[in-house]
């Protein structure tokens, strides 16, 4: 494993050939950061085209995208034994080869099973690969290792990547067919394998430390928790939730799945996910909070899609061209928290209440402003705002966790929960819930709206009853629509006066990342003894340790 160097006020990576310049190196890396945030499994940007050529379910897609995102944040907890394991040349070149065979078989493959397995191997693999590269530039983007500088890069890498993928997709699927972005992503990934070939050599600065001590078995446990999570928000409505044997059995193995993790680990030296990281209290807020914000924007995969392809007639690339707005809030959120909460230090409440201002801003836009007629343009607003939310609360809820108090091997464990919190439970159960609602709401509103333009229609207009049905579904939709964005932007606002009562917030990003040797050091000796050895952050402005 190779550390990077500051020489002479120039950074420099011993790990790259000496006939690549020095100013070229970290952006090298940063390509293959952007490849490997391209390359999941299945793209669910085109999920209605696989639906049509594939003849699988729509949720069949989604339950695929959903595993990718769990095999990523089960990665988490063992990141920084696979850099300490392994050099960066074997894990570039193993990450392009995984990733390479996990699309070959998403391409040719229409069985689920085998589907959703590999999509979890390939968000594994991906983040492997893009940890491997951003550390190896971390003090080339921010040499004091600040922790707020760091995640205010790595949310403009990871949310813009995101958001570009989904372009990226449904563009070369209507100029070709979904298909080629497969062969797309393999021939970057087939670049990336090359480059590292040519240009990266094995280097190690410390020993490599071996891969024991790891608990792959609870490992397996959580992410088959969080996959019949998962299954349960997703094939919950098609299946009719639990009148259906399907979601019972997925709901009885998730409880004993849980049971059985709890039960272990407070039996195992090293489980998984240590029990002190699941007391924190600062984990346990964040993950509330997460839970929180992403609910309130969830009306993206609720909403959204139905009201820009039913309500304005959008086709896909008119559908997917919005996420330019989204892209712009993401740029714009991780600038400004670079300003004013890595560089200025405001307060870590301070912040969250902003992200949830611009989450209101969202959901109110929508509330005031949907209707039959909106212009495009008129969109740009809530969707700049809906990316900016997530961005700040997200590097708020990460640098926060930074600074948990917890040792720096438990900090790796604390963001599987992170990932768990933001991309597995916040993004299922909240469309989940808001979609039942949206069901019963919109039943409710076609019957009494139905009811109205009936007697109406037998007295005066004599409308064709399709037509009539018609007119009725889409007003039903836009009134349930506008129902539902108002109950989310009171519970918004309430949020914000909450966290405006709450006792006055005087804490402030500090948290500096330790040394690569003070990392291994105390992974080293926590395999060791039964004791572990705490890696603290320390505070660049007090000279303490937060332990």
């Amino acid at each position: 494993m190779g550390a990077p160097l500051i020489q002479k006020g120039c950074f420099d990576i011993p790990d790259v050939r000496g006939i690549v310049p020095r100013k070229l190196k970290p952006w090298i890396f940063i390509a293959f950061v952007l490849i490997f945030q391209l390359s999941g499994g299945v793209y669910l940007a085109a999920a209605s085209n696989m639906v049509g050529a594939t003849a699988l379910m729509h949720e069949d897609i989604m339950m695929a995208g959903y595993a990718s995102l769990v095999g990523m944040s089960l990665n988490f907890a063992v990141m920084f034994r696979l850099k300490f394991r392994f050099s960066l040349r074997t894990s570039l070149k193993t990450c392009s080869v995984a990733l390479i065979i996990c699309n070959l078989i998403c391409l040719h493959t229409t069985n689920v099973p085998l589907l959703v397995t590999t999509c979890f191997i390939a968000g594994w693999f991906r983040m492997w690969g893009t940890f491997a590269c951003n550390t190896t530039i971390q003090l080339w983007i921010t040499p004091k290792r600040d922790m707020a500088e760091w995640f205010c890069f790595i949310y403009l890498i990871v949310q813009g990547s995101m958001q570009l993928d989904g372009i990226i997709t449904v563009y070369t699927a209507f100029w070709s067919s979904w298909r080629y972005i497969h062969w797309l992503v393999i021939g970057l990934l087939s670049v990336v394998f090359m480059l590292t070939t040519l240009l990266i050599r094995h280097h190690r600065s410390m020993p490599k430390l071996p891969l024991f001590g790891i608990d792959w078995l609870g490992s397996a446990l959580w992410g088959g928790v969080m996959l019949c999570i998962v299954f349960i928000c997703l094939y919950g409505d098609h299946y009719d939730w639990w009148y259906s044997v399907h979601i019972r059995t997925a709901t009885l193995f998730a409880i004993i799945g849980i049971v059985i993790n709890v039960w272990r680990m407070k039996l195992l030296r090293h489980p998984y996910i240590a029990p002190i990281v699941w007391k924190n209290h600062i984990i346990i807020k964040t993950t509330i909070l997460y839970i929180i914000i992403d609910f309130l924007v969830s009306t993206e995969h609720v909403f959204e899609h139905a009201f820009g392809e039913v309500i304005l007639g959008y086709d896909a690339v008119n559908a997917i061209s919005l996420n330019w707005y989204v892209f712009a809030g993401v740029i714009f959120s991780c600038i400004f928290c670079y300003i004013v909460f890595a560089k200025r230090r405001w307060r870590f409440k301070t912040m969250t209440i902003i992200g949830f201002a611009f989450a209101a801003v969202y959901l109110a836009y929508f509330y005031f402003f949907i209707d039959y007629n909106l212009e495009k343009e008129m969109l740009i607003i809530p969707l700049f705002c809906r990316g900016a939310a997530v961005v700040i609360c997200s590097i708020c809820f990460l640098t926060a966790i930074s600074q948990a108090g917890l040792p720096f091997p438990n900090f790796a464990q604390a963001l599987t929960i992170n990932g768990f919190a933001s991309a597995v439970l916040g993004s299922n159960i909240g469309p989940a819930i808001l979609g039942e609602i949206f069901e019963h709401t919109m039943a409710k509103n076609a019957m009494l709206i139905g009811s109205k333009m009936t007697a109406v229609n037998t007295i005066a207009t004599h409308i064709p009853h399709g037509q009539l049905y018609g007119i009725v579904q889409q007003h039903a939709m836009i009134v349930s629509m506008k129902e539902i964005f108002g109950w989310l932007l009171m519970i918004a606002i309430l949020m914000i006066v909450m966290l405006l009562a709450v006792a006055t917030d005087t804490i402030r990003p500090s948290a500096i990342h330790p040394k690569w040797s003070t990392i291994r050091k105390g992974i080293k000796n926590s395999l060791k003894i039964y004791r572990r050895i705490p890696i603290p952050f320390v505070s660049k402005w007090s000279g303490t340790t937060t332990e």
